[in-house]
């Protein structure tokens, strides 16, 4: 995975709160076995409306999406967060995320970003009266801000999430820090064992 330090760009106000896994890739796109082309299923159901956000011009090429509170909940497949990566999302802002979901964006490198409810819906606000406001989210320093908004605020990742992101780290990145001990843990092996060469 990538190093997630600094997103800045432009947003998507979904303000829509209790957002299920089924919601944002109905179950009928799990058939596929690779983790691209996700994207042109995001929220499918709901792209059938015209006016739903994602249909409307102005959003286009946004890399944020400011969701309403309950973000992500039901199961724990990763469909959803490949789904939103697909498209193009580097990070979700929301009030509340399912933990589950919130787990799995850290392992991929998407950027789940809690604020306290009032700042999201300042947000959410901020971004559906001006489609072209600036959100910058620093993860090192654990700050979102959209200066023209007048929206400064801080949000929490705990240290190992933290260098996780920032270093780029997936769950095979994490074991291959130690692919030393690995080796020697291997060629220390008896012979009649399987090996991983």
């Amino acid at each position: 995975m990538e190093p997630v330090r600094v997103v800045t760009g432009t947003a998507v106000p979904l303000d829509r709160s209790d957002v299920d896994t089924d919601q944002i890739i109905p179950s009928d796109w799990l058939k596929r076995v690779e983790r691209t082309g996700f994207g042109a299923g995001l929220f499918a159901e709901w792209r059938d409306a015209r006016d739903f956000v994602l249909n409307q011009p102005q959003y286009a090429g946004a890399s944020i999406l400011v969701a309403g509170p309950n973000f992500g909940t039901g199961s724990s497949r990763a469909h959803p967060v490949w789904a939103l990566q697909d498209y193009g999302f580097r990070a979700v802002v929301s009030s509340r995320f399912a933990d589950i979901f919130r787990n799995n964006c850290t392992k991929v490198g998407l950027l789940p970003v809690q604020v306290p409810a009032d700042v999201a819906d300042a947000l959410l606000r901020a971004v559906a009266a001006d489609p072209a406001l600036e959100i910058t989210i620093d993860v090192e320093a654990g700050t979102l801000a959209a200066p023209a908004a007048g929206i400064d605020t801080t949000f929490a990742l705990d240290d190992f999430t933290r260098v996780r992101l920032l270093e780029g780290l997936d769950d095979i990145g994490l074991s291959l820090r130690h692919a030393d001990a690995i080796d020697s843990y291997e060629s220390a092996r008896a012979g009649w064992l399987p090996t991983t060469t």
